[in-house]
Formats: structure tokens, sequence, C-alpha cells
């Protein structure tokens, strides 16, 4: 579910009411625990969290004229999604991630790759999400993707 927008804010605005309150949850906590140097952008239309040019100039290799994405948020069709690249590219991440939110909601998350789904906006574990957005720095991610 793609949305039209030139700002996080605008954005928002644009996801329906009964998930909107969630996202902007999402990204407050994310804003509040980005470690120094990420920027927020929109980003293949979706908010985004990137490394940029400024301190990546290579930016994204699948097109260099984007900086490096790290993190994304979106309003998908039947819920909302944490994109975060750090859980893709890095097992031990990810392994802690899922055992926090098991012990955290009872529940496994419903992941795919890099993916982070929320069905229920009732059960974000908003406290996980903030501090796997500690869990890593900007230089730690530029030297995880450049040795991918």
């Amino acid at each position: 579910m793609q949305i039209e927008a030139n700002s996080p804010e605008q954005y928002i605005s644009a996801v329906p009411a009964e998930r909107r309150e969630a996202l902007e949850n999402l990204r407050k906590t994310i804003l509040e625990n980005l470690p120094k140097g990420f920027e927020e952008t929109m980003n293949y239309k979706m908010i985004g969290y990137v490394v940029p040019h400024s301190i990546f100039p290579d930016g994204y290799h699948c097109n260099p004229e984007l900086p490096l994405p790290f993190t994304h948020l979106a309003n998908q069709k039947n819920y909302l999604a944490l994109y975060h690249s750090g859980i893709y590219a890095d097992a031990e991440l990810r392994n802690w991630f899922v055992v926090n939110y098991k012990s955290i909601t009872g529940k496994k998350p419903d992941m795919g790759k890099s993916c982070v789904r929320f069905k229920n906006m009732q059960t974000i574990p908003y406290d996980l999400i903030g501090e796997l957005m500690t869990r890593m720095t900007i230089e730690e991610w530029i030297t995880l993707y450049q040795n991918r």
C-alpha cells in the first residue's frame, strides 16, 4: 500500500485512523533512539532512516543516487511494517530481537527477512524497538554493509 507523501507528517496523516497513533509512536520511538548520524527522510514511499551521502557518499549500491537505507516504517494493507536492515544483515542481532520479542509479548514476531509486521496495534513492543535502534551505530552499519 503506497502512500504519496513528501514528509513523514504527511505520510502519517494519510494512514488509516486506527493505525495512525501506533505509527506516530513507532516514529517517535525510533527518533528518540536513533544513533547519531542517521537521517529521517522519505525513501521508497516510506518513512526512512538512512545514512546520508555526506557520511557515505557511495550511497546504496542498487541506486547510488539514494542514501544507504537502514530502517523504514510503512503502512501496508493489513499491518504496519518496520524494516530494519540490521536484523537482516546481522544474525546475532536478529536472534537477540526474536528472543526478546517473544519474552515480552509471549509470541514469536511476524517477520520476513528485514520486516517486522505489526497487525495488532495494541501489542507493539515500543521499548524493544527503541532498544533495537540503539544496538547498531552508523559506523557499524556501514561496515556491515560494506562487508556483505
